[in-house]
C-alpha cells in the first residue's frame, strides 16, 4: 500500500491551528471537549474531518459526524464535492485506507480498524448500543440537544471526545455551551467572526464583496451578523414564537415557578407512534397560564406515561390530546383514548383547527404564559426553535414548519393553546405569580 500522509490534501489556516494543536494534545491524554462557533464558510466541518480522519488513525474506535438530520448529513458531507469537483469524503478518507464503504447506512470502515459515520441526532434513539470514542455535533445549535446528553456518558466512560461546531442561531443551547465552556479550562473554545479569519496570502477568507452581494441578494443585516460576526443577538431566521419567548423572558416570565396545589393541572399531550410522546403541565388563573412541568420521551407506550403522571403530586384536570387519539390501532382495534380510559385516564379531544390557526393560538397565548425555567427546559427550547422549513429550490422558505425534536413540544403546546377555556383570551396582566422567582 502506498503511504499516505494525513491529513489528506488539505492544509488548515493558520486560524484553524489552536483548536487542533489543543484537541491533539487533550486526547492524547484521553479525552477532549471543544466548541467552535466559526463564521459561514470559514472551514468548519473541513477541519473537524480532518481532525477526526488523524484522530481514527491513532486510536482506532467508533466516531460519529452528527447534523441535525440525517437527511442533511448526506446532503452536506456525504453528497458534498469541493470546488475542483472532487468528493469532500474522498480526501479525507482516500479509498486506500477503506476497508469498506456502506452508502446506506453513510459509513466507512478503516483498515485501522475504525469506524467512521454520519448521523442525524434526530435519530440518535436508533444508535443505542454504539459505542463512539469521538463525535463531532456539526450544527449543534440547530440539533437536538438531547443527542449530547445521550453521547455525554459514553464519552465520559470511555475517555472520548467531542467537537461542538455552529454558527449562531440566537440565545439558545448552542449559546449556553459556549459560555459553559469559555469558564471551563478543561474545555477549549473559540469564536472566530470574518474579521478573525485570513488566508495563507493574508487575504480575508470571506471579503467584504462577497457580504456585500449577500446583502443585495436580501439577507437581512441581522442575519449578516449572526452568519458574518457571529452575533447570538439575531432570533432564529424563520421560527414561529421566537419573538415571543424572548419577549418572555425578557419581562421576566421565564424563572421559578411553582405548583399551585389549590389550582388543577392541566395536560396538554402530542402522542407520538414512531416519534417522542410530549406533554406540557399548566395551571390556570384568569387569563395567566403557568406551566409549571413538561414531560418527554420516546419507545415508550401510553401506560409509562400515564404512570408518571401518577407519581407526580398534582391534582389534575383536563388531559387534552389532538384528534389522532380517536384512530384505532390495527393490532388492537381499539383507540389510544379508549386505551388511555382503560388505565384511568379521560381525555379530551383538542378542538379541529388549522396548523396555521393553531399557531396563532400559541401565538396569542405565550404572552400570557409564566414558564418554569428548569422544569421545562426542553420545551421552551422547542417553542423557541420551532420553524418553518426552508426550500433549497426557491431560497425562501416553506408554509409548513419543520418535522424534526422541537415538533413535539411545540405541538403540545398548540393543542393546549386552542383548547384554552373562556373564549377570546386577554392579555394577562404582567405580575409574577406566587412563589415565582426569576432565575439569574
Amino acid at each position: 500500500m502506498p503511504e499516505i500522509s494525513l491529513p489528506h490534501g488539505w492544509t488548515p489556516r493558520t486560524y484553524q491551528l489552536p483548536f487542533l494543536v489543543a484537541m491533539q494534545e487533550a486526547t492524547a491524554g484521553g479525552g477532549g471537549r471543544a466548541v467552535l462557533v466559526w463564521h459561514r464558510r470559514s472551514g468548519k466541518d473541513a477541519t473537524a474531518l480532518n481532525f477526526t480522519a488523524c484522530a481514527a488513525h491513532r486510536r482506532p474506535g467508533v466516531y460519529w459526524h452528527m447534523l441535525p438530520t440525517a437527511t442533511q448529513a448526506r446532503k452536506a458531507v456525504w453528497d458534498a464535492v469541493d470546488a475542483s469537483g472532487k468528493r469532500v469524503l474522498d480526501k479525507v478518507f482516500p479509498r486506500v485506507l477503506r476497508a469498506g464503504t456502506n452508502a446506506t447506512e453513510m459509513k466507512i470502515s478503516l483498515k485501522c480498524g475504525a469506524i467512521w459515520q454520519l448521523v442525524g441526532s434526530d435519530n440518535f434513539n436508533s444508535l443505542v448500543g454504539a459505542n463512539p470514542v469521538g463525535v463531532v455535533f456539526s450544527e449543534y445549535s440547530l440539533a437536538d440537544p438531547a443527542a449530547w446528553d445521550y453521547v455525554r456518558p459514553i464519552l465520559a466512560e470511555n475517555g472520548g471526545w467531542a467537537v461542538f461546531i455552529f454558527t449562531p442561531r440566537g440565545r439558545n443551547h448552542g449559546y449556553v455551551l459556549l459560555e459553559m465552556a469559555r469558564r471551563n479550562p478543561n474545555w477549549f473554545a473559540q469564536v472566530l467572526s470574518v474579521d478573525d479569519t485570513r488566508r495563507a496570502d493574508g487575504t480575508p477568507v470571506i471579503g467584504a464583496d462577497a457580504i456585500e452581494e449577500d446583502r443585495r441578494a436580501g439577507m437581512a443585516e441581522e442575519i449578516l451578523r449572526q452568519e458574518y460576526w457571529c452575533s447570538f443577538d439575531a432570533a432564529l431566521t424563520g421560527a414561529y414564537y421566537g419573538k415571543a419567548i424572548e419577549a418572555a423572558r425578557s419581562e421576566g416570565r421565564i424563572g421559578g415557578v411553582e405548583w399551585e396545589p389549590a389550582l388543577p393541572v392541566e395536560t396538554w399531550w402530542d402522542l407520538g407512534m414512531g416519534d417522542s410522546t410530549a406533554i406540557w403541565f399548566a395551571q390556570r388563573l384568569g387569563a395567566e397560564v403557568r406551566l409549571i412541568d413538561y414531560l418527554e420521551a420516546s419507545g415508550e407506550g401510553l401506560s409509562f406515561y400515564i404512570d408518571v403522571l401518577k407519581s407526580k403530586p398534582y391534582a389534575y384536570g383536563r388531559h387534552i390530546a389532538p384528534h389522532d387519539i380517536e384512530v384505532r390501532e390495527l393490532g388492537t382495534g381499539k383507540s389510544r383514548r379508549e386505551t388511555a380510559q382503560k388505565l384511568g385516564l379521560r381525555f379530551e379531544v383538542a378542538p379541529a383547527q388549522s396548523l396555521a390557526d393553531g399557531i396563532e393560538a400559541s401565538r396569542a397565548l405565550i404572552p400570557n404564559c409564566w414558564f418554569d425555567e428548569t422544569k421545562c427546559a426542553r420545551g421552551i427550547e422547542a417553542l423557541a426553535q420551532y420553524r418553518r422549513e426552508w426550500n433549497d429550490k426557491t431560497k425562501d422558505f416553506k408554509p409548513t414548519p419543520l418535522h424534526d425534536w422541537t415538533s413535539h413540544g411545540s405541538d403540545a403546546f398548540r393543542y393546549g393553546a386552542v383548547a384554552r377555556e373562556g373564549g377570546k383570551l386577554g392579555r394577562a396582566p404582567l405580575r409574577a405569580p406566587s412563589a415565582f422567582a426569576v432565575l439569574r
